[in-house]
């Protein structure tokens, strides 16, 4: 047999070989079965780009690293809502996330802020706007200041300047502060954070606010005055307050900010008469208030301020994605909708049950509900979109049960307020900014107690439950029926596992004739390298 016929039936050898592997391989991968009525391939993940919120950025960025193992890339800039709501319609990124919707007009440059673009509203994670703050009386820092929205409210319209005021020593039933001059630190670019504070004081104290404005209504521009200090970013904010010339400072920042930073934040009064942080548990309860407009799917937050639930912290509120709904979009393939379409099912989902340790408070029903709503319009957009197993049953979200959608589980285990959290008792000695409730519920995580300027303290009375939250139709928000009580469901928790890119046929498919390929490699080639080398030693020879 010649060198050449040899070298013939080794490659002829190896392609038998790929035929019988691809076709093992192929017997081994069932075919895709079509999905919500479509027979598509699975698509592969792309690069997607998104800017805007700095309020949102400590979770988003937790996230994106949970879904970077799974062959997603998402990139965020925190550059600040307004920021962010330009460049969606710019159309220089992929999504953006802002605390407020479009206002038709920017305020401060007169342009147009609005979106040509077709885009939908997606709620993607809840929390509380706080008030963290530096104090000392001599050296040692106050960690449990409490203040009625009013106070607040004058603080931030120059109205009440100086930390002795009697209006504070009130509000912390009679303990009096040095006399030193109160600086609030607000934010110098357009954001969320600040139009979410200025609704706040444009619902429940417009005789304050309105003439400190000029006019009604809320803004991302917070009109710095008088002593005030303007920083750019969430983290800037917390940076100037925290920082050593920082006495005497507060500023309005998400509450993750201080958690992250080990710093207090404000008790503010609700309308029970007590005085609450911004931990997960008391923004989910004043969540099960939250109203949502059916027309925009944007959020309705004056029952919120006003949630008569002792556990309510009235600045909660959300933020908002803002996803590219279009079939025409210039910057989005099939590819890049999965990604968002995923990435977005593990922020719903999974990915809210690490929102209280960061300082957020997962969504509620209403809002996943909302979420996946939205989320169906990228399969509307391409019906090459995977959407499999995508429904709030399948969610493992920790504030519902997904075999019980009228059990707000977050809401139920939320422990009610200490006595000394109430007006006109304590103030409790609970340091504030650590995520713990301040309660006197056995095993809940905090305590109460009277008296100190923070730390843990004794314990009082605890006051007595009240009914659980109503529920809420997932589509508009209003209450359709009343909370039930309770804490787990009978036979535990079950949640299905999402269906992800990686988990798909088509990846395992793919993964499968890689390895073929491979296997191929390292049988045919070395028989061709020999038979080379052999047809290059006798031609030599012969010379």
């Amino acid at each position: 047999m010649s060198r050449a016929r040899s070298t013939t039936l080794a490659i002829l050898a190896g392609l038998g070989l790929l035929s019988v592997l691809a076709g093992t391989a192929a017997a081994s991968v069932p075919e895709e079965t079509p999905r919500d009525g479509v027979a598509s391939r699975a698509a592969a993940y792309a690069t997607i780009e998104g800017k805007g919120s700095t309020w949102s950025k400590l979770i988003v960025d937790k996230w994106i690293g949970d879904v970077d193992s799974k062959g997603m890339k998402v990139v965020y800039s925190g550059v600040g809502s307004s920021a962010g709501r330009k460049a969606f319609a710019d159309g220089t990124v992929d999504y953006a996330i802002s605390e407020i919707p479009y206002q038709g007009v920017d305020e401060k440059s007169g342009q147009a802020d609005k979106s040509d673009r077709d885009y939908a509203y997606l709620p993607i994670v809840a929390g509380g706007t706080s008030f963290t703050y530096q104090l000392k009386i001599g050296t040692q820092q106050v960690r449990n200041l409490r203040l009625s929205g009013e106070t607040v409210a004058k603080i931030f319209t120059n109205q009440i300047t100086s930390w002795d005021d009697a209006q504070i020593t009130r509000d912390n039933n009679g303990r009096k502060f040095p006399k030193i001059p109160i600086t609030p630190v607000v934010r110098s670019d357009g954001s969320g954070t600040t139009a979410q504070f200025t609704r706040w004081m444009d619902a429940e104290y417009p005789s304050i606010w309105r003439p400190y404005f000029g006019k009604s209504g809320l803004t991302s521009y917070f009109p710095k005055k008088g002593r005030q200090i303007a920083q750019a970013g969430s983290d800037q904010v917390m940076n100037t307050i925290k920082g050593f010339a920082g006495n005497g400072t507060i500023g309005y920042v998400e509450y993750a900010y201080p958690k992250n930073a080990g710093y207090p934040v404000v008790k503010v009064s609700n309308k029970a008469g007590y005085y609450v942080e911004p931990t997960t548990f008391n923004v989910a309860v004043a969540l099960t208030r939250a109203k949502i407009d059916p027309a925009t799917l944007t959020q309705v937050l004056d029952a919120v301020y006003r949630n008569p639930d002792p556990r309510a912290y009235p600045l909660s509120s959300y933020s908002y994605m803002i996803i590219p709904t279009s079939a025409d979009d210039p910057r989005m393939t099939t590819a890049k909708r999965q990604t968002l379409a995923d990435f977005l099912y593990h922020s719903l989902c999974a990915g809210q049950g690490d929102a209280g340790d960061y300082g957020y408070s997962p969504l509620t029903l209403n809002l996943v509900s909302a979420g996946f709503t939205q989320v169906k319009k990228l399969k509307a957009a391409d019906p090459a979109v995977v959407l499999t197993n995508r429904d709030v049953k399948s969610c493992n979200n920790p504030t519902f049960d997904g075999k019980n959608l009228n059990h707000n589980v977050l809401a139920d285990k939320a422990p009610q307020p200490a006595a000394c959290d109430k007006d006109g008792q304590g103030p409790c000695t609970t340091g504030t900014g650590t995520g713990a409730p301040s309660t006197d519920e056995p095993g809940a995580g905090g305590t109460g107690g009277t008296g100190g300027t923070g730390g843990a303290g004794g314990s009082g009375d605890a006051p007595a439950s009240g009914d659980a939250p109503p529920v809420v139709d997932p589509e508009t928000g209003e209450v359709v029926a009343a909370g039930s009580t309770g804490g787990s469901t009978a036979g535990g928790e079950v949640y299905a596992n999402p269906l992800l890119v990686s988990d798909r046929p088509a990846d395992s498919r793919t993964f499968g004739w890689l390895a073929v390929i491979e296997l191929i490699g390292l049988v045919v080639l070395p028989g061709l390298f020999v038979s080379v080398l052999r047809r290059r030693r006798a031609a030599g020879a012969g010379r």
